[in-house]
Parts: C-alpha cells; sequence; structure tokens
C-alpha cells in the first residue's frame, strides 16, 4: 500500500536496501496517525518503548502514558531526560572543530553504519517526510525510525512539521536524513547519548542512537540547517522572537539570544505576577527582603520565534535591520518554573485544554487523567527533574505571527550567579546593557552557558556554549560561523544590542524579571536609542552601557539595580573582582578564534579585548549607526 507512495521519494541508496528486504513501512496520514502510532491502540492506556539489546536484554527506554490532553513521555534512565552537550560527533572528512568519530571511539564510523541499516532492515518502521527549517524556506528531510518509537516521530513532526503519505510531492529528494536506532546506546556508546552526523556531499545523514528528542529531532535539525546556511553564507541563530505592542499602541520587536536557559522562551512570556497581583522584582539573597514593582497594564505580546530564528537570504527585504522567520512550526517549552498552579496562566490553558492532543516529557502522567504541568517526574525522592517539557505546536499559540519580522532590538540573555564582596563572581550585570555592535558580536561568540542551567546535564561553573550559543549543534568550523555573524551584524547596522542577566543581579535573586523588564520598558519607549546622559559607561567595558534612571510606569528603580556595584553589598571591590573574572574568561574564549581564516575586522575587535580595550575603542571600529 505504502510502495506507491515511496516511489515518490528519492531514497538514499542505503535506505533503499532495507525498503527492498520487505520491512514493514508505515508513512503517517495526518496528526491523529501520528498520535496513535505513540500510544499504539485506542484500548491502550501505557505503552512501553522497549528494545532486544543483545547480552543485555529487553530494555525498556521509556514509557507512554495516555493522559485526556496528550502522551506523557517519560525516560526510565534520569540521564536521558535532558540533552548532554558533549553527544555530537562528526562521521565525514569534512572541515570541523567538532570531534570526529575515530578519534572518539578509535575505529571508521562505517562498521556501525553498516550494522545500523541491518537493524532497520529487521524493524517495522515509520519513513517520514518532512521540510526541515519550515515548507516555505526549509529543505526536504525524511525520518527513518522503529515504529514503537510513534512519539519520537509524533514530537518531529510537531515540531518540523511533516508531509502526509498522499500529499508527497513527485521527485522529492531528501537533503538530511535522521535514522533513529535506540538499542545501539547500550552496545556501543556505554549508555551514553550519541548523535552522528555523517555530511555528505548530496545528503546531511543523522544518526540518533538515543531516544531523547533534544540532540536529534530537536537541535539536531539545528545542525543540519546551520551546515546549510554555513555553505550558502546565512545563519538561523538561536533565539526567541517576540513583537511588543505597548498599551498605547508603541511597536517593538525583540530578538532574544543565548545559551540554554538564557531566557529564550521567557522571552515571550508575559511578566509573573503573585496571586494578588504584585510583581516581585528581586529577593536580597542575605537579608530575604523583596523589592516589589507596580505595573498598572503590561504589554501584549505577539510570539514570532521560540528557539530558531530563520535569517535566510530569501526574506531579507534591503531594510538595515536584520529579518527572521521561525525556522520551526512548534516550539520544545521548557517548563521547569511552572511548578504550581497559578504560575504561568497563559502556558497552563493551552496545555491543560488543548486544542488537540500534545506530547509532554519528564512530566508525571497518570493513565486517563489529565497531565498537569506542574507535576514534574521525580529524578529522586523531593527532587523534580530540572528539564520537564512540551511539545507545542504554533498554530495553537494565540497572536502568533507568522510572517518575517524586523528586528529593532537584539538582545543576548545570561545566567549570573549571586555576587558579594565576600563572594565575587560574574553576577555583576545591571537589568540591561546597550552594547555597541562590536561588543554585541564578542559576547556571541563567548555565549557564557552561565549559572544552575536546567536545560543540560552539564552546568557547574562557567563555560561557554560556543559561538553563537549554537555552536553544540554545528558541525563545521567556528571561525565560520564567527564570520558568517560579523557579517550579518554590519549588514544590520539598524539593528540595536543589549545584554540581559537572569537568575542574579549583583545580591539579589531575580529570576527571569530583568528581560520581563527590559522589554516593558524599551517597548514604553518605542526605540533603544538614548541620549548621552541617559546612559553611563559600564566599570566592565565588556558590558557597554548602563543606564542612569529606569523608569517602568511611574516606578523609578533602585540604582543598584541598574549598576550592581552601588549595592552595599558589592561595592567598587566587589564588582572588580566579578570583572576580572568576566574578563579572563572571554579572553581564553576568544584566543581560539584568533586563525588566518578570522575576519580582518573581527581580529581587531578580538585584540582590543585582549588588550583591555576601552570602550570609545570598540564603538570606534564598529560605529553605532543612527
Amino acid at each position: 500500500m505504502n510502495n506507491k507512495f515511496l516511489e515518490r521519494i528519492v531514497l538514499p541508496y542505503d535506505l533503499q536496501q532495507v525498503i527492498d528486504c520487505g520491512v514493514k513501512t508505515i508513512i503517517p496520514e495526518n496528526r491523529s496517525h501520528l498520535l496513535s502510532l505513540a500510544i499504539g491502540d485506542e484500548g491502550n492506556m501505557t505503552f512501553e518503548v522497549e528494545y532486544d539489546v543483545p547480552e543485555q536484554g529487553n530494555i525498556v527506554e521509556a514509557t507512554v502514558v495516555r493522559c485526556k490532553n496528550g502522551a506523557a513521555v517519560n525516560y526510565m534512565d534520569m540521564y536521558m531526560r535532558r540533552r548532554d552537550p558533549d553527544c555530537m560527533v562528526v562521521a565525514d572528512n569534512g572541515e570541523t572543530d567538532k570531534p570526529r568519530y575515530r578519534d572518539v571511539y578509535g575505529e571508521d564510523f562505517m562498521p556501525l553504519r553498516g550494522l545500523t541499516f541491518e537493524w532497520l532492515k529487521n524493524q517495522e518502521l515509520i519513513i517520514m517526510p518532512f521540510m526541515a527549517g519550515g515548507a516555505e524556506f526549509g529543505y526536504p528531510a525524511l525520518l527513518v525510525a522503529p515504529a514503537n518509537a510513534g512519539f519520537f516521530a509524533a514530537g518531529l513532526a510537531d515540531l518540523q512539521g511533516f508531509i502526509p503519505k498522499n500529499q508527497i510531492p513527485e521527485g522529492f529528494k531528501p537533503k538530511a536524513v535522521i535514522y533513529l536506532a535506540p538499542p545501539y546506546r547500550h552496545t556501543h556508546f556505554e549508555g551514553k547519548q550519541v548523535v552522528v552526523h555523517n555530511r555528505l556531499d548530496d545528503m546531511h545523514e543523522l544518526f540518533s542512537y538515543n531516544l531523547y528528542p533534544g540532540p536529534s529531532a530537536k537541535k539536531g535539525i539545528y545542525g543540519v540547517l546551520l551546515h546549510i546556511g554555513e555553505l550558502e553564507g546565512w545563519v538561523t541563530v538561536h533565539a526567541s522572537t517576540v513583537r511588543v505592542i505597548t498599551p498605547y499602541e508603541n511597536i517593538i520587536t525583540i530578538m532574544h539570544e543565548g545559551a540554554s536557559g538564557g531566557g529564550k522562551s521567557e522571552m515571550l512570556e508575559q511578566i509573573h505576577k503573585e496571586l494578588d497581583g504584585r510583581i516581585i522584582l528581586a529577593q536580597n539573597t542575605i537579608t530575604k527582603e523583596k523589592t516589589y514593582l507596580e505595573l498598572k497594564e503590561t504589554c501584549q505580546l505577539q510570539p514570532v520565534t521560540d528557539d530558531m530564528a530563520l535569517c535566510h537570504p530569501a526574506i531579507q527585504n534591503g531594510s538595515r535591520k536584520l529579518t527572521v522567520k521561525d525556522a520551526e512550526i512548534g516550539w520544545f517549552l521548557r517548563i521547569n518554573h511552572i511548578n504550581k498552579y497559578g504560575t504561568d496562566p497563559h502556558y497552563e490553558k493551552l496545555c491543560i485544554h488543548p486544542q488537540e492532543p500534545l506530547i509532554f516529557l519528564n512530566i508525571h502522567g497518570i493513565p486517563g487523567s489529565t497531565c498537569l504541568i506542574w507535576e514534574h517526574t521525580m529524578d529522586e525522592p523531593g527532587k523534580p527533574c530540572p528539564n520537564p517539557r512540551v511539545i507545542m505546536p504554533r498554530r495553537f499559540i494565540p497572536d502568533i505571527v507568522d510572517e518575517p519580522v524586523e528586528i529593532d532590538v537584539r538582545s543576548f540573555g545570561v545566567r549570573t550567579p549571586p555576587c558579594t564582596k565576600e563572594k565575587p563572581s560574574y553576577g555583576i550585570m545591571g537589568v540591561f546593557h546597550i552594547l555597541p555592535p562590536s561588543l554585541a558580536w564578542l559576547w556571541r561568540l563567548v555565549a557564557p552557558r552561565g549559572h544552575d542551567n536546567p536545560s543540560i546535564t552539564d552546568s557547574e561553573g562557567m563555560s561557554s556554549e560556543g559561538v553563537g550559543s549554537y555552536w553544540p549543534f554545528a558541525t563545521g568550523k567556528m571561525v565560520d560561523q564567527a564570520n558568517l555573524l560579523l557579517d550579518q551584524i554590519i549588514s544590520a547596522s539598524a539593528t540595536r544590542y543589549i545584554i540581559i542577566p537572569n537568575q542574579h543581579i549583583g545580591a539579589y535573586k531575580v529570576g527571569f524579571m530583568p528581560q520581563w523588564v527590559a522589554r516593558e520598558y524599551l517597548a514604553r519607549r518605542g526605540t533603544a536609542k538614548f541620549r548621552a546622559d541617559q546612559l553611563v559607561e559600564s566599570r566592565c567595558s565588556l558590558m557597554g552601557y548602563s543606564l542612569e534612571t529606569l523608569k517602568v510606569d511611574g516606578t523609578f528603580l533602585a540604582k543598584g539595580f541598574l549598576q550592581p556595584n552601588l549595592q552595599p553589598e558589592i561595592g567598587n571591590k566587589g564588582y572588580d573582582e566579578g570583572a576580572k573574572i568576566l574578563t579572563t574568561f572571554f579572553k581564553k574564549e576568544l584566543e581560539k578564534f584568533l586563525t588566518p581564516d578570522l575576519n580582518p575586522l573581527g581580529r581587531e575587535i578580538i585584540e582590543c579585548c585582549m588588550n583591555d580595550g576601552k570602550l570609545e575603542e570598540y564603538i570606534d571600529l564598529i560605529p553605532i549607526r543612527m
């Protein structure tokens, strides 16, 4: 029955060999069909995703529970509940700065590639065509997965879309294929998450040897788009984007980048309030005193992108502002901050009463009940999983923006630890800082992963997510991505740049409040342009300008939130120690970009940092255009 539809696809040779062995194939017909594959027959309430593993017996990788509002997926192995940042290896001989398969494992990938295809020949398979990056500007791709991993296929379909079998166009030729083979996690990789990228001349093969969709269905496809963009001269940036409309109908569009946990999804959320309507701006970590903020009316939010913003040449319209479009049709929302009813009514309503059933991960599900997104799976007694997720199709989100948008303000989020004079740290940022373009580029090269990251398995201390904050998903060379980002910043001369901390401002716990305050403030101003008397050079030049004052809806913020060295708990000495930590980290991370392939202007900017350059020197390198 499926053969006539498979004939429309130009199958890769090795996959054609699998099909020719007579393996049963399933091509999804619609979303309902995919959801039925995730949980099994209508009578099924619980489904175990299990595999026979040589010499280890039957291993249950995950359970899928049918709830009223969707399917709750939970992994048996606690390690599998969030992405391992070191799971990528490259198998081909193309240019890369990433670990190569043969260097990590001491052998060529081809024997395992052959074993993977032999294993697939003995499985009932889901073969699902989709367009990586979206139907309008995306690229043909396929998923090849064992049929019992229906939840994985359904999740990928909600993230990237899929082409129903009766709509597959003749001559559909994939530029990328995901091959899913979970048992090899145990036979070859000691239980670790491993995703192997094999970039052939005419196709990008992606072998996923684990069932957590983060490194493959989500970030693996991101890697495919980055590789295509590297070849064609454009970037898919790691960013959320929101169009903000004030109560006075001013409109501003903000794109927020950052490492995992840097506040991308939160930029699309309304400011969090207490049940009595008050807003807790900050809490002093020493005295426990709370600072409140009053907003009579907040801005209207129209989401554009959540995590992957396509900067394809076809959507750049000659404007001096960067233009972006969502590279996904669904969002992989982390909801660890929703830990009780009423925390975020917007997403609670979308998840409890969805238009159609949803895919939940790492959330407790009881068969036949409603899956509640504040009931996170426990990693151990009393310790909830820090990475609960829901896959939310864009079409379910109110006021979503589908067309390309121009970016007025491009922000970068950093998870910051508490800072005091007794325990100095890099938590010395104010509510937000204005950056010249050259410094904005440096922050995107260094991309601090930051404090207490909930999304990944390695989150201790200060480390770098890598160039663009998307480097964990890229397969090529860092310097090539650095040059692409610099070209992008130079060409978008009318877009403004800021950095925003989350979690802490000096001695104060703030969560994601700084970016919500910055969003409300900038939207009310209608611009990110400031007069000279409204700004002061930051004590640490890497942070550009600090604000002299900030008033939102009639309320002035204390100056210690704008210039943390004025907090008595920090002072100039504690601040300078923190600045030294930050500057040392920048120099260490930037040194690796000083290669012969670096754009000469980029070399000047990095050398300015290495020589402890002043703010005016950064501005001279790339002026702030008016």
